[in-house]
């Protein structure tokens, strides 16, 4: 493990205007986002769409990094340049989604845990040789009746932290997401309280794996009431809760936080986190490694059809530009309306 090479990675990961994309949908998520736009999921058209992303011109203005899916690793440009390859050339890191899924925990009904340890160290070396230089694992964490459990919430760490581990020993730089989800009717302040103490558990299995802080990037949600919750929270209140939270629990050392959106409406994200690096001077950078957040207005305006590639490219161009205001605080609800 080259430590100061995981660092340097990790902090160009989370440089200052920019974040990551999460382009990581294994095939049967695509599947469905395809479907409903009666899109048919080809693996042509998957590459298609994913081309249509990856050389959207400057986009490197705005994007670090790419979180990849195995197939799109193993994919080129119409050109004939593998993808890691293109991005490379542009200046942005390509990365890998290395777990296989949040599968039923036994014994405990209505939670999950996140499966691919096995034969992990060996698919890391060869996602490096292809051109990885970091990857991601998430872990999925539900809000409801008696959950989560302080077991699910420990055996999800302790995955975390092996595969962390795991990926520093290969030489890429591990995202940890340990993700509280949005699903369910619960308060703010419920999802304050399980965020802060899934937070405290996974940095406390960090710390004991021997996991090197200082060359990690951590993706957690954001603060937030459930989407059933009748009375929404403010984003003021949404910012404030997620900063409080993050400063009692994520260590300084860590180089950069970047959020997933969780199911958050495009502009609700970017607004959340613009408020947030507005609040003042933080232990680390603020960024976002969004995926539907992202990709959502530019999958409807491409919709399958080649003709609408530079129409998706725009839309595309025009979220990431906004995203990028938004981790230095400058992005307002008005700029929704300018073009790209």
């Amino acid at each position: 493990m080259n430590r100061s090479e995981l660092e340097r990675i990790a902090r160009a990961m989370v440089a200052r205007g920019k974040g990551i994309l999460a382009a990581d949908e294994s095939s049967g998520t695509i599947a469905k986002r395809f479907g409903a736009l009666d899109i048919p999921s080809t693996e042509e058209l998957r590459r298609s769409y994913r081309e249509m992303l990856l050389t959207t011109p400057g986009a490197a203005a705005s994007i670090s990094g790419v979180i990849l899916y195995d197939e799109t690793l193993r994919q080129k440009t119409s050109q004939g340049v593998p993808f890691p390859r293109h991005l490379e050339q542009l200046g942005i890191l390509p990365g890998i989604k290395v777990d296989t899924g949040a599968k039923p925990l036994a014994g405990f009904p209505g939670e999950t845990i996140t499966e691919g340890l096995d034969g992990l160290r060996e698919r890391l070396i060869e996602y490096y040789e292809l051109g990885a230089r970091f990857a991601k694992w998430r872990a999925v964490i539900d809000i409801g009746a008696g959950i989560p459990t302080n077991h699910a919430i420990a055996a999800n760490a302790e995955a975390l932290s092996r595969y962390a581990a795991l990926c520093q020993e290969n030489g890429l730089v591990p995202i940890v997401e340990p993700e509280v989800l949005m699903d369910g009717a619960h308060s703010l302040e419920h999802c304050e309280g399980v965020t802060e103490v899934v937070l405290a558990k996974v940095f406390e299995c960090l710390i004991a794996a021997r996991v090197h802080l200082e060359g990690m990037v951590l993706k957690p949600n954001m603060v937030i009431s459930g989407k059933k919750h009748p009375q929404p929270a403010a984003p003021e209140a949404v910012a404030a809760a997620t900063l409080r939270t993050l400063r009692r629990r994520v260590p300084a050392a860590v180089p950069g936080i970047a959020f997933l959106s969780g199911g958050q409406t495009s502009p609700e994200a970017t607004l959340h986190l613009s408020l947030m690096n507005a609040a003042g001077p933080l232990p680390w950078p603020l960024t976002f490694s969004f995926g539907r957040a992202l990709q959502d207005s530019a999958l409807l305006a491409w919709s399958g059809q080649a003709g609408n590639f530079l129409a998706g490219q725009k839309e595309f161009a025009k979220r990431a530009r906004l995203n990028g205001l938004a981790t230095t605080g400058a992005y307002l609800p008005a700029m929704e309306a300018v073009a790209a």
